[in-house]
């Protein structure tokens, strides 16, 4: 049998990096154990939900046209809303990806007139023009939605006085992105965040309380669900797809919004009753079955980035000893050279196209060309490895993912060796 040091030559890691990186995971032990407990409580809470709702394989059979009667896919949205605790859940392939599944509850439960508040500052980019700060055809802007933010403290806290004042009679519904997005600041725990929705019900009871999710489930052992979230939306090719759904959303949260997401979704009149699963009921179960291991395997692979770049100097964002609340990792690496040469050593670590080379591009709904590194089964799938970032001061990248912890730790140690061999970084 050969060394594991030889496996990870032949993969193109230097017996240094190699060496480098096992003295960080010394250290780290403790803290992978903790989270191998998380995803315990989490996969227990998972076939809990399916137990309870009775799967069975008659749940897997394929529907087309218009999927009247659709045994599977009305039990998966019960798995879902049984898992986070909600009264309804909206779970469909139909969902094209985050941004459509948070434009759809924003749309279905915002009315001309009404106001939209961000009390954590601006939003994901792509969500700007969603709203029409950035102007766009359809937005809510353009139907009537006003929009205000109350930007955080420059610690990073809410701004409570300043979102008391925000909180008017038009306030509908308020908008709490969980993770940190294309900026440096920190990502929410779900106290933090159920503190904030407690507060902002307090000023308003009637106020919807919508959180976007992504990058969130499963990292920790409750969701904002759990602590007065009217809805939480996110992505299947994100942590709860577990790697396997190959396209989809989620909308989880009380009957009333749902029920509106559900006719938005499709049409008024019908809303949840349409929308054929294609056959892909069985990986859109399997992929939320595995998926507390997958997030925790990715997991590991960011408090190991983390705790890799910050001891060269850089600086990390959450940083190496702080409790995870998403399984992003940012790393300001200070220069576009760098940035490209991280994303270099992902690309170079992927199970496909690891031939390829990361180039900057302008994508739809940012306002700076971004790269991208993913070398997935799944095409954007952020719970498998990848890397991204807008080319922009402080060239953050943004790490994330490894639908196993082995795979994470190899995308680690080759962006490390990139940046090595470009003599950007001296060991």
């Amino acid at each position: 049998m050969k060394d594991i040091k030889e496996m990870y030559a032949q993969l193109g890691i230097s017996s240094q990096v190699y060496d480098f990186g096992e003295t960080i995971l010394e250290e780290l032990k403790p803290r992978f154990e903790a989270i191998d407990k998380n995803a315990e409580y989490n996969q227990a809470k998972v076939l809990h939900a399916m137990q309870e709702n009775k799967i069975s394989a008659a749940c897997f059979a394929a529907t087309t046209g218009y999927g009247y009667d659709d045994i599977g896919r009305e039990k998966l949205e019960k798995v879902y809303a049984d898992t986070f605790h909600t009264e309804a859940a909206l779970v469909r392939p139909q969902i094209t990806c985050g941004t459509h599944a948070l434009a759809v509850a924003l749309s279905a439960n915002l009315l001309p007139g009404d106001e939209l508040l961000s009390p954590v500052g601006g939003p994901y980019d792509t969500l700007e023009e969603v709203i029409g700060i950035r102007e766009s055809p359809c937005s809510l802007k353009e139907y009537g939605v006003s929009y205000r933010q109350v930007d955080l403290l420059p610690d990073g806290t809410f701004d409570y006085d300043n979102i008391k004042k925000a909180i008017n009679e038009k306030t509908k519904l308020i908008t709490i992105q969980r993770s940190k997005g294309y900026a440096t600041r920190p990502t929410f725990s779900v106290t933090q965040i159920g503190q904030l929705i407690k507060f902002c019900k307090a000023c308003k009871p009637d106020v919807l309380v919508m959180v976007d999710n992504c990058y969130g489930e499963f990292v920790e052992t409750i969701e904002p669900s759990d602590l007065g979230a009217d809805m939480i939306v996110g992505s299947l090719i994100k942590n709860p797809g577990g790697g396997l759904a190959p396209i989809g959303g989620y909308i989880c949260g009380t009957k009333t919004c749902v029920d509106r997401c559900g006719y938005r979704l499709s049409a008024p009149g019908l809303g949840q009753e349409v929308g054929a699963n294609l056959g892909l009921l069985p990986s859109l179960y399997q992929g939320f079955f595995l998926a507390p291991t997958v997030v925790s395997g990715a997991l590991k692979g960011a408090i190991f980035a983390a705790n890799i770049y910050e001891r060269l100097g850089y600086r990390v964002v959450p940083n190496g000893t702080e409790s995870r609340h998403d399984i992003i990792q940012a790393v300001e690496l200070k220069t576009p050279e760098a940035m490209l040469a991280f994303c270099a050593g992902i690309q170079a670590a992927a199970p496909v196209d690891s031939f390829a080379t990361p180039v900057p591009w302008a994508m739809p709904g940012y306002d700076a060309e971004v790269v991208m590194a993913a070398g997935a089964f799944v095409q954007g799938s952020s719970i498998e490895l990848s890397a991204d970032g807008p080319i922009r001061p402080p060239y953050a990248v943004y790490f994330q993912g490894g639908l196993t912890w082995y795979h994470a730790k190899l995308g680690i140690l080759m962006s490390l060796q990139k940046l090595v061999d470009a003599g950007i970084v001296k060991l």
